[in-house]
């Protein structure tokens, strides 16, 4: 199993490509689904969860290339199995965005209940609520949810929907599905999360007629069909926000190249007001930082809520810049219930977090002292490397196929701007 070995201690200074965010890629693949004509998608990441979904669409039939440059072309013109199984989605998630597609297009999908990291409940029941609003008739047993139109109807219908809670995958699962229906579809409480208009950019440019993404009421009016299109991944904001704490946890000057600041708002609200200098400049996002955070920073409260609020995916890495910054700050959880697993290797490491419900409480140190650690979920894996970029002595991080999932090449990046770090 790969571990990352970190020897902490060095500033990072130079540039970092942003790769293409994997929460627009997932759906973006999905989309794909929708069309018998040829789809391509630029800037798309090399993780694991690409690839699962890019395993799972081949098997239902899809004709999916990843090609030299880092696009993927698809086509699912002979798409012969509109079946998700367990074995292929066990370990994402994401996998139930193919079930709005699927029954958009062929009025009928299996799709197994997904997994994905272990951060708490993230049920699937608004998807299912979403769907049968459209007119779909869906049961759940033996592990999968199996959906299909009543007999004598082609397409779904459109609808209002409005979930109890704001749904990223939500969200896109009635957007992608709401395309291909009859009549006009209005989701109230829509995610506005950067990932859903360029989902929505991407069905407009297949042809699809959406008003309204980006806010939390999207109108989509229904077309009979859907053609081909070209298409570029935005950039991935996390990764961007990843970086921007390890810069600002280490020290440097680092340009991330191909990073939108507007998409990170909150985050770079919070580097600033700890006394980092972060700017929107010419092709990407810039951070400087004198020194290492505890000779130059202050502690942050921050909580997270969803877009526009401060993400729930920066939590952690944020979290671990507060571990090295001066004073005490409280980190509050609002999204995710088990979503403070990290806290336990961070103290480790010589953190001092202590804990109260959905609150972690940090008292910033000076230093922390290079330990081995073991990654629990994705942006923990995120968290763990930070830390070990600024302890002292060498820093072992464990389980880093949970980083896999969702940062593409991270340790050759980092190493790119001056950090000491390597897989083994």
């Amino acid at each position: 199993m790969d571990k990352l070995l970190i020897r902490g201690g060095r500033m990072l200074h130079g540039e970092v490509p942003v790769s293409g965010a994997k929460n627009a890629a997932l759906p973006e693949l999905c989309a794909a689904l929708l069309t018998d004509q040829l789809v391509t998608l630029v800037n798309v990441p090399r993780l694991q969860d690409v690839g699962t979904m890019l395993k799972l669409i081949r098997n239902m039939g899809v004709h999916a290339q990843r090609e030299a440059d880092g696009s993927v072309t698809l086509n699912a013109g002979s798409l012969s199995s509109p079946e998700a199984p367990y074995e292929l989605v066990k370990t994402m998630r994401a996998s139930v965005l193919a079930l709005g597609p699927l029954l958009a297009r062929f009025g009928e999908a299996t799709v197994s209940l997904p997994g994905g990291c272990a951060i708490g409940s993230r049920p699937v029941d608004q998807h299912i609520k979403g769907l049968q609003a459209m007119g779909a008739d869906i049961v759940v047993e033996h592990g999968y949810i199996l959906a299909k139109l009543p007999p004598g109807t082609k397409r779904l219908k459109g609808a209002r929907i409005t979930t109890d809670m704001v749904s990223v995958t939500g969200t896109e699962n009635f957007l992608m599905a709401a395309t291909l229906a009859e009549g006009e579809t209005i989701l109230e409480n829509a995610a506005q999360e950067p990932e859903i208009p360029d989902l929505a950019e991407m069905l407009i440019k297949m042809g699809a007629l959406i008003e309204g993404h980006g806010t939390g009421r999207i109108r989509i009016q229904g077309v009979d069909k859907l053609h081909g299109c070209t298409h570029q991944v935005v950039a991935d904001r996390i990764e961007a926000g990843t970086f921007l704490c390890a810069v600002a946890a280490c020290g440097g000057d680092v340009l991330l190249r191909g990073g939108r600041a507007d998409h990170l708002e909150k985050v770079i609200e919070k580097l600033r007001e700890a006394g980092a200098v972060v700017q929107a400049a010419a092709g990407g996002i810039r951070i400087a930082s004198p020194g290492p955070a505890w000779a130059h920073l202050q502690a942050q409260n921050f909580r997270t809520t969803e877009y526009p609020g401060f993400p729930t995916d920066m939590q952690a890495q944020f979290m671990a810049l507060n571990c090295v910054s001066q004073g005490n700050a409280k980190a509050t959880e609002t999204i995710f219930e088990n979503r403070f697993m990290h806290v336990n290797e961070l103290v480790r490491l010589g953190a001092k977090i202590q804990i109260d419900g959905k609150v972690a409480v940090i008292e910033g140190v000076p230093r922390l002292s290079g330990a081995t650690v073991m990654a629990t979920d994705l942006r923990a894996s995120a968290s763990l490397v930070i830390a070990g970029l600024v302890a002292q002595g060498e820093t072992v991080v464990d389980r880093i196929y949970h980083l896999d999932r969702g940062y593409d090449g991270m340790e050759a990046k980092l190493r790119g701007i001056g950090a000491d770090i390597e897989r083994i």
